[in-house]
């Protein structure tokens, strides 16, 4: 059989310009070299330490929000039924009713999701005829992007509001502004940074920047700090039996804020059991004297606790003024929740109670459902 040549390719030579470049790398080398070996043995001095993603200054204390009530309660009666059109992309429409509130007349609420992978959109449109939307888009693992809009009749609440968020390895950068002017950059610029120092401390800030005209500039900083327990060891080396849950490992996080007022805000939130979380939050209330009233010098802690059962969901609240309030999320069935909040403030003498349904419907068949994790199979 006759043999088939092989023809190998020569390596390219030298170009004309390799001596030029080899001159400039030459010339450059004495100060690159010492600065590109500096920046490789602090980059692996970080990785050493065991550095985390800190998260945001913005969610900060979302776990505290969580628990508290300030999210959850309402007074008066409302109604939400939402169908779901589709698990996959999800669509939602919502429609909420509200009625009887202290603090706000009755009013209607329609509302529609988009979500995937990467997009989220919601929009609603109220009895009123002011419209909202909102919108994230998720261009990489570390790069989001917000965008909220209000649309109203109403002379000064319409509103847009643009964000970005860079999630890096070891920190998080954050920069929003609202109503911002292209031309002259007019608008309240907020920028936050949260760097991670330890596995369990990070550190951070954030600055207002109001600038509502162009002759108008002012500034306020705010440092925060972050402190989580320790990674639970035995956590990573326990393995998962399928079928049965996962052992739990307490843990908890403890933040604190100096805002340029010279007021702290302290916050501390532990997960006690699988279905038991408790948050404490602690404000202090300094205020010279001015025109507007008297010096102030007081203090607010707000205690909460959240429980989770196999169909409902407890939140009770209390704090040093005197105001204890609840919420009660129980489901009788996956698409249907019955809802009870109340508040009584003992200093004021003033109590509110709100109640409240939850209904959703789908015209996804039961499989379809069972199969997006939406029913648990019998």
């Amino acid at each position: 059989m006759a043999s088939i040549p092989v023809y190998s390719e020569k390596p390219a030579g030298p170009t004309a310009f390799a001596p030029y470049l080899d001159t400039v790398a030459n010339i450059f080398h004495p100060v690159s070299g010492p600065v590109l070996n500096t920046y490789a043995r602090f980059h692996g001095w970080k990785e050493s330490m065991g550095l985390v993603q800190p998260g945001t200054v913005e969610n900060l204390t979302r776990e505290i929000q969580q628990v508290h009530l300030a999210n959850w309660a309402f007074d008066g009666a409302r109604a939400d039924v939402a169908k779901v059109v589709s698990a996959n992309p999800a669509f939602q429409l919502t429609h909420s009713f509200s009625l009887g509130s202290s603090t706000r007349p009755p009013a209607y609420n329609f509302g529609a999701i988009f979500a995937n992978a990467k997009t989220f959109l919601q929009g609603g449109v109220d009895g009123s005829g002011t419209v909202t939307m909102r919108a994230n888009q998720t261009w990489a693992p570390t790069d989001i992007t917000k965008i909220q809009a209000q649309l109203t009749n109403k002379a000064g609440q319409s509103m847009l509001q643009v964000e970005h968020d860079h999630l890096g390895p070891h920190y998080s950068f954050s920069w929003k502004s609202m109503n911002p002017g292209i031309l002259d950059g007019t608008g309240i610029h907020i920028a936050s940074l949260l760097h991670s120092f330890s596995p369990r401390l990070s550190l951070g800030f954030e600055t207002v920047i109001q600038h509502p005209q162009p002759a108008i500039l002012e500034t306020a900083t705010s440092y925060v700090a972050k402190l989580t327990s320790l990674p639970n060891a035995l956590e990573a080396l326990t393995p998962t039996v399928p079928g049965q849950p996962a052992p739990f490992y307490p843990s908890w996080t403890a933040t604190a804020q100096l805002q340029p007022s010279g007021n702290v805000q302290a916050t501390y939130y532990q997960k006690l059991s699988d279905k038991v979380d408790v948050a404490l939050d602690l404000q202090t209330i300094i205020q010279p004297a001015s025109m507007l009233g008297p010096a102030k010098r007081e203090a607010l802690a707000t205690l909460g606790a959240k429980y989770d059962f196999r169909m409902a969901t407890f939140r009770g609240q209390i704090d040093s003024a005197g105001k204890l309030g609840m919420y009660l999320e129980q489901r009788f069935t996956p698409a249907f929740a019955f809802l009870v909040a109340g508040e009584i403030d003992h200093a004021k003498n003033a109590s509110k109670f709100g109640v409240g349904i939850m209904i959703e419907s789908s015209t996804m068949t039961q499989e379809e459902m069972i199969a997006a994790g939406m029913l648990t199979p019998v």
